[in-house]
């Protein structure tokens, strides 16, 4: 039932952001020129897939960062984040505290590389920090929304995000699922900047 429910999913969640996507793309235009999406390098199911996403960064954001790297904030793990990241333009500040800049992900969901519900989708080069009993990670297909997001997100700590994520990849099933989902629902409705 997974993969029908990912379809589902995801065509819901892009009729959602259509009407919104004309008026994003032109605020991202109008404030630093294109382009309007960016595709991240993220593992799932044992591959690198490209994740969209509306940009909400400079354009030569990635560049910068091992300039930034005494300013990260997560110092329990590979994971890199600073609070006031001084490469997100005024947009994608809007974007990431709405979550609005994840919905192009769906375009992801519906080609297979994702699926709704799942592990955290990490970067190649955190992956590589991964301690050898989270390794079953690397071949699951990583989510939009997961039990650690729900859970915590960036605020948990690295291994504790992992402890949770190989918890759903073991127990999964569509109660489970159907849980997460209702939780993060609820937390982007009330708090987007919780999920």
């Amino acid at each position: 039932m997974k993969r029908p429910f990912d379809i589902a999913g995801a065509v819901l969640g892009l009729l959602f952001i259509a009407p919104f996507t004309p008026f994003i793309a032109l605020a991202i235009m109008l404030e630093s020129g294109g382009p309007v999406f960016v595709r991240l390098p993220r593992v799932s199911a044992g591959r690198i897939v490209k994740v969209r996403k509306f940009r909400s960064m400079i354009r030569n954001a990635h560049a910068l960062k091992p300039t930034l790297v005494h300013l990260n904030e997560r110092t329990d793990g590979p994971l890199f984040k600073i609070k006031d990241d001084p490469r997100l333009t005024r947009v994608g500040r809007f974007l990431r505290k709405s979550r609005l800049d994840e919905f192009p992900q769906f375009w992801n969901v519906l080609l297979g590389d994702l699926s709704l519900i799942g592990p955290r989708p990490h970067e190649p080069e955190e992956m590589l920090a991964y301690p050898p009993e989270f390794k079953k990670l690397y071949l699951a297909k990583a989510g939009l929304t997961g039990l650690s997001q729900v859970m915590g997100a960036s605020k948990l700590p690295f291994k504790r995000e992992l402890e949770y994520d190989l918890y759903y990849v073991e127990n999964q099933s569509t109660a489970l699922d159907v849980k997460i989902l209702g939780k993060t629902l609820w937390i982007f409705l009330s708090d987007p900047t919780g999920v």
